[in-house]
């Protein structure tokens, strides 16, 4: 199993910025991808950020260019920086582990809101 600890979500406004953090744990396992998804109430569950160990990323294409995803390997623990925030990024953002033998792992979601 595997444990999370997520942090960083919160009320900002547009064009604000906030960080989200994520760091996982369990008893044996290796990470091969790390990456942040959202949900808005209503949508579907949708790629935000992905980031693989080795350092290569990949971004919806909504948040290129404003959001950067970062990864610290030695701590299991995965960054997003959300900067010029819109409405419209309004939503639980789920912080989402893929290890190396192909198992996926959800963290419990931290609430962001872009509103004035």
């Amino acid at each position: 199993q595997v444990q999370f600890v997520e942090s960083g979500g919160g009320l900002v406004q547009p064009g604000g910025s906030l960080r989200l953090s994520c760091t996982a744990s369990g008893r044996s396992f290796s990470i091969a991808v790390m990456g942040w998804y959202r949900q808005a109430p209503g949508e579907r569950r949708e790629l935000v950020a992905a980031i693989t160990t080795g350092g290569s990323t990949n971004y919806a294409d909504s948040v290129k260019g404003r959001f950067t995803i970062s990864r610290d390997n030695a701590q299991n623990t995965v960054y997003l920086q959300m900067n010029s925030l819109k409405p419209e990024d309004t939503a639980v953002y789920y912080c989402n582990v893929r290890t190396t033998f192909g198992l996926v792992y959800w963290g419990q979601g931290t609430q962001v809101t872009v509103s004035s």
